[in-house]
């Protein structure tokens, strides 16, 4: 298929079958089913973590991923490919290619659908779009993750991710 990378690895560790995962580039049908839960999830982060309210978070969230993708699929340096093992969708990742004058890519989004996770397939994901970028001639690949997901956390780094940058914050009680 034209446009998609392919990576063969065990589906489940210890086997021997091996399976293909494919990125292939996302439609606007897919973007808008995936629009929604990827707001709604993104807004509960911001909620969680900015401490604003859920629907200031909503708002925000709504607005970011707009001005981030203002021509939806057709945005000139996004890349949003869907990941599948032969006909099932098990997930879907969001990068922004690098600005003018810049050469670094960001993941906005990397997803496993909540029945696919824990088999490889996140690891699997990154590896292909950092192939798709390589053959595009990107550098570099970054990312931002929220300090408490450990789970990410520990899978970036596994995949040579460095920190790069650090946020801190605490929460102050106003004066009564």
């Amino acid at each position: 298929m034209a446009g998609c990378l392919v990576l063969h690895y065990p589906l489940v560790r210890g086997r021997e079958i091996a399976v293909e995962l494919t990125l292939t580039p996302m439609t606007a049908a897919d973007l808008a089913r995936l629009l929604v839960p990827l707001q709604e999830g993104y807004a509960n982060d911001l909620a969680v973590h900015r401490g604003v309210t859920l629907e200031s978070a909503r708002q925000q969230s709504a607005d970011q991923i707009r001005e981030s993708l203002p021509a939806g699929v057709a945005t000139e340096g996004a890349l949003l490919r869907l990941a599948r093992v032969g006909d099932t969708q098990v997930g879907w990742i969001w990068v922004a290619m690098p600005k003018p004058g810049e050469s670094r890519a960001w993941i906005y989004n990397v997803e496993v659908d909540p029945a696919y996770r824990g088999q490889g397939h996140a690891r699997r994901i990154i590896q292909l779009i950092e192939a798709e970028l390589a053959q595009l001639g990107v550098p570099e690949l970054g990312l931002n993750v929220f300090g408490t997901n450990t789970v990410a956390i520990g899978l970036y780094r596994s995949l040579g991710f460095e920190v790069s940058a650090q946020q801190m914050a605490k929460r102050i009680d106003p004066a009564r």
